[in-house]
């Protein structure tokens, strides 16, 4: 893994909206309340003029990134994934998703990391939610350098994206100077013949810890950082299916309609290979220090790597 602090994903999103408003004119930025934890206070310093408090609305907050779409802008709408995607879902699927407006939604604080808030606010159900929307990306970056390169990505990108950060600190799998991102394309981090580790966002540096407890134990394990949970990028699962004949994913979501019900869709249709999934099971969480959370769900390199071996 690349050197550096662990950086939060949000941080990197508020970061990300500065650079690219200083660049593109268009861009407006939403809020509901929460730009101290959504770190999107970074832009409302920065351009006071073009960031707007919604208020503890954020299906209003949705419909109103719709119609500043309609009119030719950029929105950024930004809450906790539990709001964003739970709370507003009505106003995502019909304002933004069945029009195919332009609005990009940054949702934070997703998964059981979000830690002492609870059960009531680390939604591990946002994936499911938004891919189920006709025409929605759907994305969750592993560190600061993928989080910089998506959100760029997802300007660039015409139509709806949901976008899913981290309160929790990571740490850097990317090195600036060697990564490009691309939607839609997941990143081969380690290659093995075995098992193929496929994991997106928290997951993926704990996937790579994972991949190098094994190579230790003489297991080869591929490891792949799955960005992009939709559009699955299926060539390459395709092929790590393919080479490798076991899959393990994993994600900071519910076991049931995210990544790793993406990957097992794919490969019982087109190449039926055994696959072990990491995540949630079918629970939700509870209240408590997110690192200590992250191991009791089984959300961490050490699982990761038994669940390898027992396979």
């Amino acid at each position: 893994m690349a050197d550096g602090k662990k950086i939060a994903t949000r941080e990197s999103y508020g970061n990300a909206l500065k650079e690219l408003m200083a660049e593109h004119e268009d861009i407006v930025v939403f809020d509901a309340d929460l730009s101290n934890a959504t770190k999107t206070n970074i832009v409302k310093k920065a351009y006071p003029g073009r960031h707007y408090n919604c208020g503890i609305a954020e299906g209003n907050m949705m419909a109103v990134a719709a119609g500043v779409a309609a009119m030719g802008l950029v929105p950024f709408a930004s809450s906790f994934a539990m709001f964003a995607a739970g709370r507003a879902f009505e106003q995502v699927r019909n304002s933004i998703g069945y029009t195919g407006l332009n609005v990009k939604i940054g949702a934070t604080h997703g998964g059981i990391s979000v830690g002492e808030d609870g059960a009531s606010h680390q939604c591990c159900e946002d994936f499911a939610l938004m891919r189920s929307i006709p025409g929605m990306v759907v994305m969750c970056p592993a560190d600061d350098v993928e989080t910089r390169a998506m959100v760029r990505a997802a300007y660039e990108h015409k139509g709806p994206v949901y976008m899913r950060f981290s309160r929790f600190g990571m740490d850097a799998v990317h090195a600036p100077d060697r990564y490009t991102f691309q939607i839609g394309k997941g990143e081969v981090l380690r290659d093995g013949s075995d098992v193929a580790i496929i994991a997106t966002g928290l997951l993926v540096p704990e996937a790579v810890k994972a991949g190098q407890m094994l190579a230790e134990e003489g297991i080869s394990a591929r490891v792949i950082d799955m960005a992009t949970i939709k559009p699955l990028d299926e060539e390459l699962v395709l092929k790590a299916a393919g080479e490798c004949g076991k899959v393990v994913t994993c994600e900071e979501h519910s076991i049931i309609g995210g990544l790793g019900e993406a990957v097992c869709s794919l490969l019982a249709e087109r190449l039926p290979t055994p696959v072990r999934r990491v995540g949630v099971n079918d629970q939700f969480g509870h209240s408590g220090p997110a690192g200590a959370l992250l191991e009791q769900f089984g959300l961490c390199a050490g699982h990761i790597a038994q669940v390898c071996r027992d396979f």
